[in-house]
């Protein structure tokens, strides 16, 4: 997998490298709504710094950081045997880090996608959305709503069109499926999706960025858990799916929070899991490690 290395500081000619691990809890009593269904240990991160200067050189040092390595023995204890891909960005200090690189079930994260698609053809058309449109839009992200996603599928015109749409979106490890929730993709894509939504380097105007955080930051008051544990001010997407071959459940989230002073997008793929609890405690723990990686830690208080 891709390695992504930051700059960080020396204090006193000697580096410390720290994994700031938070335990994450389950959120309970989601309600659930039908989907489509079907079908490391790492190494400690390598830190190096130069010999001490003379006190008197006043000089600062710095020393390079693995944060893919730092992020993957972060994640080593909290795995539990199932099968896992996380991708975290702090869009202030640019420190990103990624663990796992296999395509995962999108499942209901697909709909930020979908939303993000339609908001292109309007744009290329030089409209806004309709009154239909708008309807489908709301319902898909703020409820999850299913038939809408569906109905929106068609309206950009398939998912060849929403495959179309992800390279203008800057995504290159999702494939679009015409049911949905089968689509595959990326921990690392979603984040690059997530960019699109929120930074002004994007295919997406300002207002069309600013309708999907308003509405993923409206999503009601159950489907509030996954990626918000990691932060406040959360503004997110989760999608859960119980596979028919194996009985076993998908389990996704992603979006942006707020912590130590830092904006941060956080994405969390996972499958394998006996119940969907057990696949939302994990995704709370995952994305909480994950953003303690990149240093943008909420103080006490």
């Amino acid at each position: 997998m891709p390695r992504h290395r930051t700059r960080r500081p020396a204090l006193s000619g000697l580096v410390s490298a720290a994994v700031v691990l938070l335990a994450g809890s389950a959120a309970g009593g989601a309600y659930l709504v039908a989907h489509s269904p079907d079908d490391a240990h790492a190494a400690v991160a390598a830190v190096s710094s130069a010999p001490s200067p003379p006190a008197t050189a006043g000089r600062s040092e710095e020393s390079e950081v693995d944060l893919d390595a730092e992020l993957a023995e972060a994640l080593a204890p909290l795995a539990d045997g199932a099968d896992m891909s996380v991708a975290v960005l702090d869009t202030e200090s640019g420190a990103r880090a990624v663990y796992g690189d296999g395509a995962y079930d999108a499942a209901s994260i697909v709909k930020v996608d979908i939303l993000a698609a339609l908001l292109l053809k309007a744009q290329d058309e030089d409209r806004e959305l309709n009154g239909a449109e708008q309807a489908y839009a709301e319902a898909m992200i703020r409820r999850s709503d299913n038939t809408s996603a569906t109905e929106l599928l068609k309206v950009i015109g398939g998912e060849e069109a929403l495959d179309a749409a992800n390279q203008r979106l800057g995504l290159t490890g999702t494939e679009a499926a015409h049911a949905w929730g089968l689509t595959q993709t990326t921990a690392a894509d979603q984040v690059r999706l997530l960019e699109a939504v929120s930074g002004a380097d994007s295919e997406l105007s300002a207002a069309s960025r600013a309708y999907v955080t308003e509405l993923m930051g409206q999503v009601e008051a159950d489907q509030r858990w996954g990626v918000s544990a990691a932060g406040t001010d959360a503004v997110l997407k989760n999608g859960w799916m119980p596979r028919t071959t194996t009985g076993l459940w998908d389990v996704n989230s992603i979006g942006r929070v707020e912590s130590g002073g830092h904006t941060v997008l956080v994405a969390v793929l996972s499958r394998g899991h006996a119940t969907k609890e057990a696949g939302i405690a994990l995704v709370e723990s995952v994305a909480k490690a994950a953003v303690g990686v990149t240093g943008a830690v909420a103080g006490p208080g």
